[in-house]
């Protein structure tokens, strides 16, 4: 597992996810980018690779801040 240190806050970062959800297929890249939560059943975590993280525009949601993250749980979309 990969250690970042950014100022006083350090944080692990999990290996990458082996398949990406996106182009339904293997990657070494990929990494989570949705959380669909349920109110009955399993939720799921949908993986991007890099390459499919770039071409839609997606963000990891290890690289959004905590407080942005939060506020766009409070707001509805």
């Amino acid at each position: 597992m990969a250690t970042t240190t950014t100022g006083s806050v350090v944080t692990e970062e999990p290996p990458p996810y082996d398949h990406c959800d996106w182009h339904e297929g293997p990657s070494g890249t990929a990494r989570l980018v949705r959380i669909i939560e349920s109110a009955s059943g399993p939720g799921a975590s949908l993986y991007a690779c890099a390459p499919c993280r770039e071409q839609r525009d997606l963000t990891a949601l290890a690289d959004i801040p905590m407080d942005v993250w939060l506020a766009s749980l409070r707001t509805p979309a």
